[in-house]
Order: C-alpha cells, then sequence, then structure tokens
C-alpha cells in the first residue's frame, strides 16, 4: 500500500478530508473563456459546457482530458444480510466478483465500449460486518482498513473515476447510513433493492430502525455514522473519494449506496463533493430523497438499480463526449464564422 494511502486513524482521515484541495481557478477560467470561442451560441451545450469546465478546474489543467477512465467495485458483505433483508443470499456477492472478473457482468460490455479500465476489490468477503441492529458494524481498525482500501485504489494517472459497488444487504446499509446523515426513518429511505417483496421491505424498515435507535450517538458525527451502520466497501468509496481529490481525479459517483458512501464527505466538509458528479438518479426511492437533501443534480436519470458503477460508466461517456467538443471544436475566428454582434 502506498504512504500516501495509510492513514491509520479516523482523526487522521478527517485530516485527510480537512486537507483536500479546491478546484485550479485559472484552469477554470480558461475553459470557460475557450468555450465562449467556440462556433455555439453561448450556453448552447447546457451541462456539457459546465462539464468541461468542471473536469478543468478538478484536473487541475487546461485543456482537460478524458481518455484513461478508471472504474473501481468495490465489494463487501453486510451482517445485516441475516435479517431477510435482500432477495439474494450473501454468497452473492463473492459470486458476482467472480462473474466481474470472468467479464460477465453489465459493468464489464459498458467499460469494453469506453475502453476504461476495470478494478475489482473484493474487502473480506468472508468476514461480513457485525450486524448493525445488534452492534457496530465495523470496529475503527476495520472501517480504517477499509477507508485505505479504497485510497490506494486510485489510480492518479487516471483522467476520470467511476466509483461503484456490490454487496448483498448493502442497500439497507445506505438506507441507515442516510438515515443517520439526514435524518427519518427506515421506511423513509429503504426501497427494494434486489427486488424484496412488502414482506422484505418492512423487515428492512424494521432493521434501519433498530440500528438508529442503537447508535443514537452517530448521528453526531459521519465517521462515527460510517462506522456504526457502513459497510467495507461504503467506507472504501468514501476513502476513495478523498484521495481521488488529492490526487487531481474528477469522480462520477453511480447509485444509491455509492451516493450515500460519499455525502460521508459531504457532511464532514461543505464542499467535499465540489469535485464528484452523481451520475444517475437510480429507481431506489432513497436516491431521490438522498439527492434532495445534497441539493446534487444527477446527470442521468435512466431508471438503473443495478449499482457495480453502471451507472458511473454510463455519464463517463457524457463527460468525454463534453470534453471532445469543448477541444476539438472550431472557435469563430478559426472558422471564419461571425460570432454574437459581429
Amino acid at each position: 500500500m502506498p504512504d500516501e494511502a495509510r492513514i491509520g486513524s479516523l482523526t487522521a482521515f478527517r485530516a485527510r478530508v480537512a486537507a483536500m484541495p479546491g478546484p485550479d481557478e485559472a484552469a477554470a477560467e480558461r475553459a470557460k473563456a475557450h468555450d465562449a470561442h467556440l462556433t455555439k451560441p453561448a450556453g448552447a451545450l447546457g451541462r456539457l459546457e459546465s462539464l468541461a469546465a468542471w473536469s478543468a478546474a478538478w484536473q487541475g489543467r487546461h485543456p482537460p482530458r478524458a481518455e484513461r477512465i478508471q472504474v473501481l467495485v468495490f465489494a463487501g458483505n453486510h451482517g445485516v444480510a441475516v435479517r431477510g433483508v435482500s432477495a439474494y443470499p450473501s454468497a452473492v456477492t463473492a459470486q458476482m466478483v467472480a462473474n466481474f472478473e470472468a467479464g460477465g457482468a453489465a459493468i464489464n460490455q459498458l467499460c469494453d465500449v469506453l475502453g476504461a479500465e476495470l478494478t475489482v476489490v473484493p474487502l473480506d468477503l468472508d468476514t461480513p460486518t457485525e450486524d448493525m441492529t445488534q452492534a457496530p458494524a465495523l470496529g475503527e481498525a476495520d472501517c480504517v482498513a477499509a477507508l485505505e482500501a479504497g485510497m490506494a485504489a486510485v489510480d492518479g494517472g487516471a483522467d476520470l473515476l467511476c466509483l461503484g459497488e456490490m454487496g448483498i444487504g448493502n442497500t439497507t446499509a445506505a438506507a441507515a447510513l442516510a438515515a443517520t446523515l439526514c435524518g427519518g426513518d427506515g421506511a423513509s429511505w429503504v426501497g427494494p433493492g434486489t427486488g424484496v417483496d412488502s414482506d422484505g421491505l418492512a423487515r428492512k424498515a424494521a432493521a434501519v430502525d433498530t440500528a438508529l435507535a442503537r447508535h443514537t450517538e452517530a448521528r453526531r458525527d459521519p465517521l462515527a455514522a460510517l462506522s456504526c451502520v457502513g459497510g467495507r466497501e461504503l467506507a472504501a468509496i468514501a476513502g476513495a473519494v478523498v484521495q481521488a481529490r488529492h490526487r487531481r481525479v474528477p469522480v462520477l459517483l453511480d447509485g444509491f449506496a455509492c451516493t450515500a458512501a460519499a455525502a460521508v464527505i459531504a457532511r464532514l466538509r461543505d464542499d467535499g463533493l465540489d469535485h464528484a458528479q452523481v451520475a444517475h438518479r437510480s429507481a431506489e426511492p432513497g436516491h431521490r430523497r438522498l439527492l434532495e437533501s445534497l441539493a446534487i443534480e444527477p446527470l442521468l436519470d435512466l431508471g438503473l438499480r443495478l449499482g457495480e458503477a453502471s451507472g458511473a460508466a454510463l455519464a463517463a461517456a457524457l463527460v468525454r463526449m463534453a470534453v471532445a467538443t469543448h477541444n476539438g471544436m472550431a472557435t469563430f475566428d478559426s472558422a471564419g464564422v461571425s460570432g454574437p454582434a459581429d
């Protein structure tokens, strides 16, 4: 593990969040100035224009690039799965990791189209977290280890990082984490996840409510929330979000579980997710509520609820197109086209 990914304690991770650099304002201004001279009406490309400027600001360069895309999928198992909160057994987590490695999952096909590098990081799959209804899901040492794993997995040479997860039971953990960070009860945050029926949904809500009642102290500290009701893959995502900021790599977040993990950073620092875009609005109902709480407008809304960074990979193509139009279009002068008021 590289030294820069070693933190040793939650206190040290908190300091690393506080030390995250801001955007490169000069690169952002160069992007905006260049955009003003491109052969189109001002604002005509909508969010594609802001994505190009965002890429420049957080890569710290102009022109921005979107060629080298890293996709990270973290996998973890959850003790709360014994509460009957998923339509699938916990063994599916490891089985899906094998499917990723064999190239058979949806994310493999999306990465092939993008030419993106997919890295799957299984995190102690044989040792689920504690059942959060009975004890903290993660002790500090386990939480720190997962944060460090996320930090160590980030490729500092990437132009863009897509984050995703796999873990049976993790939409229950995500709902509990969102409720702890944003308020509300289990019924406000749970959804069908892998496809549970109404009884399964009731079990999920009850598990979240029990966890919230047990871990009241977690409402005062986002890192305590991550430890008490989170999971290894969620902590790894939080670590990757912070490391990407330090390495000047813009981030695309996938769906509900991924956004809940990243929300820990948003609660630790008001601008903590400025270098990240939420790729899509998941069909999982808690995701809509979480995005509203974070005041974030996602890039896509396609009814996805798969996870495994699938929505992030789709949005990466959008960022690549934003950068390509920004870098490749002619200016009014170079094309001999009359500009505004010419």
